[in-house]
């Protein structure tokens, strides 16, 4: 086979015409790399068709509710957890911290952006997470993508769930070792994936501790077990875990095996009502991580307020366990009415719950007759989940009231009703409060 049928093959399997690509006559010629940009259709489609539902603004959010596209919305898609975003307490110490340091660092930790406020930060997350020690981002998409790409070097292996966060599969590529997938929270398959590996590779194993999507628990005691024997190290994201799991303390407090996990990873944006991220593990891992992490050495620091947001709201969870504990009422009152709604909730045990549809369209569609109904979920679609797995994430929070939750509900079953996603009135009814006893 001649170069131009090679690349006229090419172009062809991936739906772009000789035509496009300037092949023609037997000449190649230059391929614009722009020329892509053309071929994306698919957003500016769901715009026409009044379905797109990325990227919207939110004229106004209280956490609770928030005012989208003119009116007011019950907010089912935040991952405000513990409703601190609006705290007095957490307010006041955002403001007080511009009053001393000003609104940013303007450097990288590396050089002039270390503040001893972020030394007093990871002092305060190494206590609260039981650890020797404690490292911050400015995001959590850096703490993943830095972590891993400075541990995972060449001739090693990171072994990951096939759902885990973007940020990881992000960090894993940027290293410069090999990345193997297991099936997701299957035991099996990592052992099988982890007893095909040379003995002598270093070999790090990432999982959520809760799943972004699912809801459901990494099966922390037996992925530990299969790691120990195999002599592989296990690094925990527990972005969606801190302030949810473990008295706030994530998935590895949550199963009693804080002595057990090699690095746990949290983010400053859910729970703690900032913005940022961080590690927390032994301090000599973290010294290194410290010291080759491009992501945390080439990029600003955290700005002042959001350290002193994340301190406030440690201060709270430690003061009030009370919110927590409204935090998983509120949840399993949702989870418990939208199965009874003949709503399909997945595998989930945590305050995030989808409402798995299946197909991407009615997924939008869904997405679009709750809004404009009062109630904004979170439509995702592939690549965000696997195929067919179209679904709503919906998340509660500590703050929501039950009259919320109840408007919510109701909302959900009248949409639910009119575009088929649930069976018909008759075969399912909710359960009310004192049906369920909860709350």
């Amino acid at each position: 086979m001649t170069f131009i049928k090679i690349v006229s093959h090419h172009f062809q399997a991936i739906g772009v015409t000789s035509s496009d690509n300037h092949i023609s006559r037997g000449i190649v010629r230059n391929m614009d790399i722009f020329e892509k940009v053309k071929h994306f259709t698919q957003a500016k489609e769901a715009m026409e068709l009044g379905i797109y539902p990325y990227f919207l603004p939110l004229q106004n959010s209280e956490g609770t509710t928030a005012i989208f596209e003119g009116h007011e919305v019950i907010m089912i898609g935040s991952n405000n957890y513990r409703g601190l975003t609006t705290h007095p307490k957490v307010r006041q110490a955002a403001m007080d911290a511009i009053k001393v340091y000003g609104t940013s660092c303007t450097g990288s930790r590396f050089l002039n952006g270390t503040l001893e406020l972020h030394l007093e930060l990871e002092r305060r997350l190494a206590r609260f997470m039981g650890s020797e020690a404690a490292l911050t981002f400015t995001t959590g998409y850096q703490a993943n993508v830095g972590t891993i790409s400075a541990l995972v070097t060449k001739g090693d292996y990171v072994i990951c769930d096939k759902e885990d966060h973007a940020s990881i599969v992000d960090g894993c590529l940027m290293s410069y070792g090999e990345m193997r997938r297991f099936s997701h929270n299957d035991v099996n398959s990592l052992d099988t994936m982890l007893s095909r590996l040379p003995v002598e590779a270093g070999k790090l194993v990432i999982v959520d501790g809760v799943y972004s999507m699912g809801g459901d628990i990494a099966p922390l005691p037996e992925l530990v077990t299969i790691c120990k024997k195999h002599g592989a190290r296990i690094m925990v994201d527990d972005a969606h875990s801190i302030g949810v799991l473990g008295n706030g303390r994530g998935t590895a407090a949550h199963f009693g095996l804080e002595n057990e996990v090699d690095i746990v990873m949290g983010t400053f944006s859910k729970s703690l009502a900032s913005v940022g991220g961080y590690i927390s593990g032994n301090a000599d891992v973290l010294h290194y991580v410290q010291h080759h992490a491009r992501a945390l050495m080439f990029s600003a620091s955290l700005p002042p307020a959001n350290a002193a947001t994340v301190l406030a709201c440690l201060d709270i969870i430690e003061a009030e366990p009370a919110i927590i504990e409204q935090l998983w009422d509120n949840a399993e009152y949702m989870r418990t009415n939208l199965k009874q709604l003949g709503y399909d909730t997945g595998r989930s045990n945590t305050p995030i719950i989808p409402l798995i549809i299946g197909d991407d369209v009615r997924t939008a569609l869904a997405w679009r007759a709750l809004a404009n109904e009062g109630v904004y979920a979170n439509p995702v679609v592939p690549p965000g989940v696997p195929a067919h797995m179209s679904l709503l994430r919906t998340s509660y929070t500590a703050t929501h009231r039950r009259e919320h939750l109840d408007k919510a509900l109701h909302i959900l079953e009248e949409v639910g009703h009119r575009l088929d996603l649930i069976p018909p009135a008759g075969e399912a009814h909710k359960v009310t409060a004192t049906q369920a006893d909860i709350g």
